[in-house]
C-alpha cells in the first residue's frame, strides 16, 4: 500500500453501527447478551460489553483493513500471554473464528470480541511520579524483549505510525494546519531537525517485531494503598509492526511527555529503566529523541486531520490539547541538550572535541591577579541572606576587586543567590559561565578562528568545533572573520565568558537535574581563560548517607528514603549542597527561623567570654529566669534549666514523685513525651513505638485519649464521656491503696495534629488528681511559647494552672535548652533527695541565646504573626477541607495545625499510604513535610513562626496539587 493510500485509509470516519445491530451481532455470532457502553477510538468502534458471561470489548474496524494485519494482532496477543505478559484473551465466535468479517448495511466490517481486562488507563492523569515512569520503562523493555523473536506474515506492511515513514508523512499533512500558520511553522521546523539529525542513524538501527503504541493509553495499571502501582493489561494492538526497535520507547517517552508537568527531562527514568532490562545501541540512543519529535508531529498532524473528516469525535477532541503538550514540551528544549541527557541516562559515556590549543582571550591577565570567589551554598560571603539582593554576585565581585586586576565567579558552581524560594521548580542554580570583573580595560584576543557577530547583547566567536559568548565587552565593530590570537577590542567592566557547541544558544545557569547534559555541550573556558575556575565538584549526597548509616546507629532515622543534603538554612527554608530551597513546614525547633544573624552574634559573643555550668555563678542564669517566671502563671516562681524536652519532662515526673510520694502516674493514650527511661514509659504513641502499650510499667496508667475528631467519642460534647476513663482509672488507685503521683498531658493534643481538648476536660482531671495529692502537669515542649497564636502556653485554652509546665524546642532556636517551671514548694520537694544538676542546662550561652529568641520574637512580631498568619493558614487548610474528600479534617490554631487524611469521612478510615505519597510528592515541589499521628496520616504543620503568607499560599496550593493528583 502506498503512503497516499495508507493515509487515504486512516482519513476513513468511525465505523457506524447502531446499538440493535451490535446486540444482534453479539447475540448471533457469540451467544452473547449484555449491556453496551462506547469506547473511544480514533478509528475503529470500540464497544464494551457487560454481560452474565463477564466484560468483553467488541472491536469493529473498516474491511479495507488486511485479515493478515488483524490475525498477526491474535498471534501476538498469544505469543505474549506465554511469556507471561497481562494481555487480552481473544474469544472465538460460536464458529471457533476469532476474526469475523461481516457486511452490515452497506459497510464491509471486521470483527472481533476481545477479553475486557480491568485497570485504569494513565492517559488523562497530569503527572506520574518517578516510580510509575520506571515502570513504563521496564514494561517497555520487557515487550520488545518479548518480541524480538516474533514473526507473522501481516507485519509486513505499510503503517501510518511507522516512524520509518514519519517525514513523508509530515510532509503529507502539513496543509491541515493552513489556517494556523504559528504551528504549521513549528511543526515543519521541528520535523526537519528530527529528520536531520535522524539521518545520521537510521542505516545502524535495528528492527524487530514491536507494539508501537505502548502508551500512558494503552497500558491498564490498578494501584492499591500497601503495594503501590501494579501492571494489570497491555491493551490495542493495531499499531503492531516491524520496524526500528527503538521506535517502541520514542512512542512510550511521547506519550509520557504529557505527565512531566512540561520538563522533558521527566523521560529519563523511563530510558534508564529501559536500558538496564534492554540494551540499545548508541545509535538508537541517539535516534531517539529524533524519533520523540516526529512521533510528536505526527500526533498533532493525524489528529487534525481526523477532527475534520469527524469534529464531533469527542474522544478527537480531548486527544487535540493533549498531544499539542506533547508536542510543546518536546520542543522546548534543543535537541542536541536531549541527546546528552539520553545518553547519560544510559550510562553512554561521550567525548566532545576537546579545546586544548586555544590562545588565551586576555592576553595581558595573569592568573595571579584574578580573585576567584567560591558563591556556592556555603560561602562565607553569603551572609544574613545577602545573596537574595538584586545583583549580588555583581557586589560580591566589586567587593573582592580590590589589589587585584579582576574578581570572578567559578563554573560549574551552585551559586546560592540563584536559589528561589517558594517555588515548585528546581532552581537553575548552576553556573555554565564564569563572570568577571575587571579593575581596568583588558585587550581580548581570538583564542580560535571563527566569525565573530553581535548576538543581541552578547558577542560571539563561531568556530569550527566551538561558539565561544561574551557579554558586557561593549564593543562596536570588530572584524568578521578572525583567526587565533588576533585582537578582537578591549573589555572593562563585568564581563560574562561562555563556552558552548556550534548551533546553540545556552543560558547562563541551569538546573541540577540538567547540569551533566549542559556540561557535554557547555565545558568550562577555563583553558581561554588562562586560570583554574572550575568550582570543585560536590559529594554525592546518597554516598554521604551510605557514610552515616555505616556510623550513626540506625534507629536514629532520617526524613525520605534519598533526602537531599542540607547544609544551610535562611528564615522558613533550608537549602541544599545545590541552592534549591525548601519551604521548611515542620521545623518547631526554630521558631525564629534559620540562620537568623542575632543568634549568631549572641552566640559568638558569649562563647568568646564564658560557657560553663550553673554552678557558677553569671548573671545570665538570673535574668533569663526572671524573664521565664514573668511569662507563667503568676503562682509559679521556680525554674529548672536543661537541654531538651525528653529532659524536662523526665525531671517533671521526678518532681511529681518527690512531692506526692507516690509513683503512679496519669498519662494520655497516643501520646509523645520523649525519649528517656521516664519519658518513652509515659509516651503511648504507636507511631513513635509500635509496642508503646506492650511496654507500660507498672506505675503508668494511661486514659483513654481525649481525640474529639477520631476517638471513642466526637465533638466538642463528649468531655463527660472521655472523664469517665480518668475517674475509673483514679478509683482503681484509690481502691488498691495507691498514691497519685500526677497527670501529664499536652494542652493542645499535640501527637494528634494539634486537636483542642474537649472543653472543661482539664479542669476537672485538674481537680480529680489535686484532690488526691498529685500534681499536674503540662507538656508545652510542641504547643507552648506563643506557636498557638491565640494563646501563650496551652494551658490556656482550657482555663487551667497546672503545677508544673515543661518547655523545650524552640526556646533556644535549634541550641539545646529546655525548662521546667514550677511552685517553690514543688522545687524544694526534689531537694530532699538530693541535689538535682545538669551540665549544660542553663549554661551562659544557652541563657543568652534564650533571652535573645524572647527579645527577637517580640521585636519581630512572631508571635503576632503566628495569630495573624497562622490564623489565615487555618482557614486555607478549611479551603481543603471542603474541597478534597481525603483532607478529613483540619486541626490547630497559629502555627500548630495538622491536616489529617482519611479515605472516608464516616468511618474515618486513616490514609496513611497517601499521606506517605503527599510528603514525599511535596518534597519533589520543594516543601519539607512529614505525618504523624499513631496513624501516620497527619501533616505535622509546625513551621518557624517568620513564615509568610506567600509561604502559606506555596504550601496550601501544593497540597491542593497534589490532592488533584488523585494520589
Amino acid at each position: 500500500m502506498s503512503l497516499h493510500e495508507l493515509i487515504q485509509r486512516s482519513s476513513l470516519p468511525n465505523p457506524e453501527l447502531s446499538a440493535s445491530d451490535a446486540s444482534h451481532l453479539l447475540a448471533t455470532h457469540y451467544g452473547i447478551e449484555g449491556a453496551l457502553e462506547l469506547l473511544g477510538s480514533q478509528q475503529d468502534l470500540n464497544l464494551r460489553v457487560d454481560s452474565p458471561q463477564g466484560r468483553f470489548v467488541l472491536k469493529v474496524c473498516h474491511g479495507s483493513y488486511a485479515s493478515d494485519e488483524l490475525q498477526a494482532q491474535h498471534a501476538a496477543l498469544e505469543h505474549l500471554a506465554r511469556e507471561g505478559l497481562p494481555v487480552p484473551r481473544v474469544v472465538p465466535a460460536r464458529d471457533g473464528q476469532g476474526l469475523l468479517s461481516l457486511n452490515i448495511g452497506e459497510q464491509a466490517l471486521h470483527v472481533r470480541l476481545l477479553e475486557y481486562l480491568e485497570g485504569e488507563p494513565l492517559t488523562r492523569r497530569p503527572y506520574l511520579g518517578p516510580e510509575l515512569r520506571v515502570a513504563m520503562g521496564h514494561l517497555c523493555a520487557q515487550v520488545d524483549r518479548a518480541l524480538a523473536g516474533f514473526t507473522h506474515p501481516g507485519l509486513t506492511r505499510t503503517l501510518q505510525w511507522d516512524p520509518r515513514q514519519a517525514s513523508a508523512l509530515i510532509q503529507q499533512l502539513l496543509p491541515v494546519l493552513s489556517e494556523q500558520p504559528e504551528r504549521l511553522a513549528q511543526v515543519r521546523q521541528a520535523a526537519s531537525e528530527a529528520q536531520a539529525r535522524l539521518g545520521q542513524f537510521a542505516a545502524q538501527l535495528p528492527a524487530q517485531a514491536v507494539h508501537l503504541d505502548l502508551t500512558d493509553d494503552n497500558t491498564l495499571w490498578q494501584r492499591t494503598p500497601q503495594r503501590g502501582w501494579a501492571l494489570k493489561g497491555i491493551i490495542d494492538f493495531g499499531d503492531l509492526s516491524h520496524t526500528w526497535r527503538i521506535a517502541e520507547l520514542s512512542v512510550t517517552c511521547a506519550g509520557l511527555l504529557h505527565h512531566c508537568e512540561g520538563d522533558p527531562f521527566g523521560i529519563l527514568p523511563v530510558v534508564t529503566a529501559y536500558q538496564r532490562e534492554n540494551p540499545l545501541t548508541e545509535a538508537e540512543l541517539r535516534a531517539l529523541w529524533p524519533l520523540i519529535l516526529n512521533r510528536a508531529a505526527v500526533l498533532v498532524l493525524s489528529t487534525a486531520q481526523q477532527i475534520r473528516l469527524n469534529p464531533d469525535n469527542p474522544y478527537l477532541q480531548a486527544n487535540a490539547s493533549h498531544e499539542w503538550g506533547i508536542f510543546d514540551v518536546a520542543t522546548s528544549v534543543p535537541a542536541a541538550l536531549m541527546e546528552s541527557a539520553i545518553l547519560a541516562a544510559a550510562g553512554v559515556a561521550t567525548s566532545p572535541p576537546r579545546l586544548t590549543d586555544a590562545a588565551r582571550l586576555f592576553p595581558n591577565l595573569p592568573a595571579a591577579r584574578v580573585n576567584v570567589l567560591d558563591l556556592g551554598v556555603l560561602s562565607p560571603l553569603w551572609e544574613a541572606g545577602n545573596w537574595e539582593a538584586s545583583g549580588a554576585v555583581d557586589k560580591q565581585l566589586a567587593a573582592a576587586l580590590p589589589g587585584f586586576a579582576a574578581a570572578a565567579s567559578r563554573y560549574g558552581e551552585y551559586c546560592l543567590a540563584q536559589t528561589r524560594p517558594d517555588v515548585a521548580e528546581a532552581p537553575e542554580t548552576f553556573a555554565l559561565h564564569v563572570r568577571l570583573q575587571l579593575a581596568e580595560e583588558q585587550a581580548l584576543q581570538a583564542p580560535f578562528a571563527g566569525h565573530w557577530v553581535s548576538e543581541g547583547p552578547a558577542w560571539c566567536l563561531q568556530g569550527e568545533h566551538w561558539t565561544l559568548w561574551l557579554e558586557g565587552v561593549g564593543l562596536d565593530t570588530a572584524p568578521a572573520t578572525v583567526t587565533a590570537g588576533q585582537p578582537l577590542g578591549r573589555a572593562c567592566g563585568v564581563v560574562t565568558v561562555q563556552l558552548s557547541q556550534p548551533g546553540l544558544t545556552p543560558p547562563a545557569f541551569t538546573t541540577p537535574a540538567r547540569a551533566q547534559a549542559w556540561q557535554a555541550l557547555c565545558p568550562s573556558p577555563a583553558v581561554l581563560l588562562g586560570w583554574a575556575c572550575d568550582a570543585p565538584e560536590l559529594e554525592d549526597a546518597q554516598a554521604l548517607l551510605a557514610r552515616r548509616d555505616a556510623s550513626f546507629a540506625r534507629s536514629q532515622k532520617h526524613y525520605y528514603e534519598a533526602p537531599p543534603r542540607i547544609e544551610r538554612g535562611w528564615r522558613n527554608h533550608l537549602i541544599d549542597m545545590q541552592g534549591r530551597s525548601y519551604l521548611d513546614m515542620l521545623n518547631n525547633v526554630a521558631v525564629l527561623g534559620h540562620g537568623h544573624p542575632r543568634m549568631a552574634e549572641v552566640s559568638r559573643r558569649q562563647w568568646s567570654l564564658l560557657n560553663t555550668n550553673s554552678r557558677f555563678h553569671y548573671g545570665a542564669l538570673a535574668e533569663f529566669s526572671e524573664r521565664l517566671l514573668a511569662l507563667a502563671p503568676s503562682s509559679m516562681d521556680r525554674v529548672f534549666l536543661v537541654n531538651s524536652g525528653s529532659e524536662a519532662n523526665d525531671l517533671a515526673i521526678r518532681l511529681a514523685w518527690a512531692y506526692s510520694g507516690g509513683r503512679d502516674l496519669l498519662s494520655v493514650l497516643e501520646a509523645y513525651h520523649g525519649w528517656t527511661v521516664a519519658t518513652d514509659a509515659i509516651s503511648t504513641s504507636i507511631a513513635d513505638n509500635p509496642k508503646a502499650l506492650e511496654t507500660r510499667p507498672g506505675w503508668v496508667h494511661p486514659v483513654v485519649a481525649p481525640n474529639t475528631y477520631r476517638g471513642v467519642y466526637r465533638g466538642p460534647g463528649s468531655t463527660a464521656d472521655y472523664l469517665r476513663s480518668v475517674t475509673d482509672t483514679l478509683a482503681r488507685l484509690d481502691e488498691q491503696g495507691r498514691q497519685v503521683a500526677g497527670f501529664i498531658c499536652e494542652p493542645v493534643y499535640g501527637n494528634a495534629g494539634g486537636i483542642s481538648l474537649p472543653p472543661g476536660y482539664l479542669e476537672q482531671v485538674y481537680q480529680q488528681v489535686r484532690a488526691r495529692g498529685g500534681v499536674c502537669i503540662a507538656d508545652e515542649v510542641q504547643v507552648g511559647y506563643g506557636r498557638l497564636g491565640t494563646h501563650f502556653w496551652g494551658f490556656e485554652e482550657q482555663g487551667v494552672v497546672p503545677d508544673i509546665i515543661t518547655m523545650a524546642k524552640g526556646m533556644g532556636n535549634g541550641q539545646p535548652l529546655g525548662v521546667v517551671i514550677t511552685r517553690r514548694e514543688i522545687a524544694e520537694a526534689l531537694e530532699a533527695e538530693g541535689y538535682f544538676f545538669s551540665s549544660a542546662g542553663g549554661s551562659p550561652v544557652s541563657c543568652a541565646i534564650g533571652m535573645a529568641v524572647l527579645d527577637v520574637m517580640e521585636e519581630e512580631g512572631l508571635w503576632e504573626n503566628a495569630r495573624t498568619t497562622g490564623g489565615y493558614f487555618r482557614q486555607r487548610l478549611d479551603e481543603l477541607v471542603a474541597r478534597f474528600p481525603l483532607a478529613g479534617a483540619a486541626h490547630g490554631s497559629g502555627f500548630y495545625l495538622g491536616l489529617e487524611l482519611v479515605r472516608d469521612r464516616d468511618t474515618l478510615e486513616p490514609a496513611t499510604e497517601e499521606t506517605a505519597l503527599l510528603c514525599e510528592r511535596l518534597r519533589e515541589l520543594g516543601i519539607f513535610m512529614q505525618p504523624t499521628g499513631d496513624y501516620l496520616n497527619i501533616l505535622k504543620i509546625k513551621p518557624p513562626m517568620c513564615t509568610t503568607r506567600r509561604s502559606v499560599d506555596f504550601f496550601v496550593d501544593s497540597v491542593a496539587k497534589v490532592l488533584a493528583e488523585d494520589l
